[in-house]
């Protein structure tokens, strides 16, 4: 065998190591290029056929697993992964609007959500028009000819509205409309989005399936051959592709994925039914609670909650005070996201982004994570007592 230089030999090794390796964590496979046994296998390779890999941006099998085991959480058929939530969410309307197309979006939507669709109408021309998230078989009226995707998110994951996603569903379908769902809130967990009805789930990954607050990823799940086709075209050319090791981190947070929601679910709902008893706040916006605006859906569709809800102090207490609140804390750290092990709390200006908001009294959003329910209780009360100060 010919004798090669030391540099050739620390590029190229001839080594293969023995099949038959056999471990519970799903392989990492990092790659861009992927390699072809000879050219006849190059060019026989279709991207969209995911039985075989033509470059590492289209998939790896560390990332064909992942979405494998996502679409069978949400009895689904196909799933596609983007770097991020909003990524998710950008792949659909880029999927399926054009100039001059029409979509509807409820007006409690994760607000990154309606920044892009503003700025699709802004400076793409489609038209978007926000809805009362409890419309329900109203939505009927307000679709029109040039309609092509209706937004659902179940709950809204500020100010919690349940929506009538069956009937909403109902109403999109007789006009031939395809009803997509941020299902963020319930992880696919508490909510069968395709057996109520919708066309097109999206995920935000970070959240509960990741588990750890260190991960940044997005899904999106579809059981329709051609509409996963669509949305797969857009996947590619924005060329959306997700980190193997971040894959890697997802898959190890799956097998525990309800043990932990159930644990938030559990955790979440004592902390709100001791906050509903106290005299600062007017009113828990949690699901789960008979008063949540679209209880009752949620009663009939959800199997449960998880750990996110939020609450509207007495409209006697001031911005200024309930900032003060929140900077008392000291369990409960001031960040965006949840599904992670660390409680969070965040203010919102909710009369700044609702058109129609109801309510009064500064709104106050909670992530209970999987801390003693009871030491989060206690961190609240302390927190409580600096209002007036």
């Amino acid at each position: 065998m010919e004798k090669k230089s030391q540099q050739t030999r620390l590029v190229h090794n001839d080594y293969v190591a023995p099949a038959g390796f056999g471990a519970f964590p799903v392989p990492i496979h990092h790659a861009s290029t992927v390699l072809f046994a000879n050219v006849a296998a190059m060019r026989s390779r279709n991207w969209q056929d995911k039985s075989a890999y033509t470059y590492g941006l289209h998939g790896t099998p560390t990332t064909f697993t992942l979405e494998a085991r996502l679409a069978a959480i949400e009895n689904g058929n196909y799933c596609l992964l983007a770097p991020s939530g909003l990524a998710a969410i950008a792949m659909v309307h880029m999927a399926l609007l054009k100039s001059g197309d029409d979509v509807l979006i409820p007006d409690n939507i994760y607000n990154p959500n309606r920044e892009f669709a503003n700025w699709m109408a802004r400076d793409y021309g489609v038209q978007v028009r926000y809805y009362d998230p409890l419309v329900g078989a109203g939505m009927a009226k307000l679709l029109q000819d040039n309609t092509r995707l209706v937004w659902t998110e179940a709950p809204g994951s500020v100010s919690m509205e349940v929506p009538d996603i069956p009937a909403i569903c109902a109403a999109a379908h007789a006009r031939g409309i395809p009803v997509a769902l941020d299902n963020t809130w319930a992880a696919g967990i508490a909510f069968a989005a395709f057996d109520h009805g919708v066309d097109i789930v999206m995920q935000a990954l970070t959240k509960y399936q990741s588990g750890g607050s260190d991960v940044l990823m997005g899904a999106v799940i579809t059981q329709d051959e051609a509409l996963h086709r669509r949305i797969e075209d857009a996947h590619m050319r924005l060329g959306l592709g997700v980190s193997a090791d971040d894959t890697y981190l997802v898959l190890r947070g799956l097998p525990t994925l309800k043990l932990r929601f159930d644990a938030h679910d559990a955790g979440a709902r004592t902390v709100a039914a001791w906050l509903a008893q106290r005299p600062e706040i007017a009113r828990v916006l949690h699901p789960a609670f008979a008063d949540c605006p679209g209880h009752e859906t949620w009663q009939r569709d959800f199997t449960g909650a998880g750990g996110l809800f939020s609450v509207l102090f007495d409209e006697a207490y001031s911005e200024a005070q309930t900032d003060r609140f929140i900077d008392s804390l000291r369990l409960f750290k001031i960040g965006f996201s949840w599904g992670g092990a660390n409680s969070l709390c965040v203010p919102y200006r909710i009369q700044q982004m609702r058109r129609d908001w109801p309510g009064r009294g500064q709104l106050v959003r909670f992530n209970v994570g999987l801390e003693d329910p009871q030491d989060l209780i206690a961190d609240i009360a302390q927190a409580l007592a600096r209002l007036s100060d």
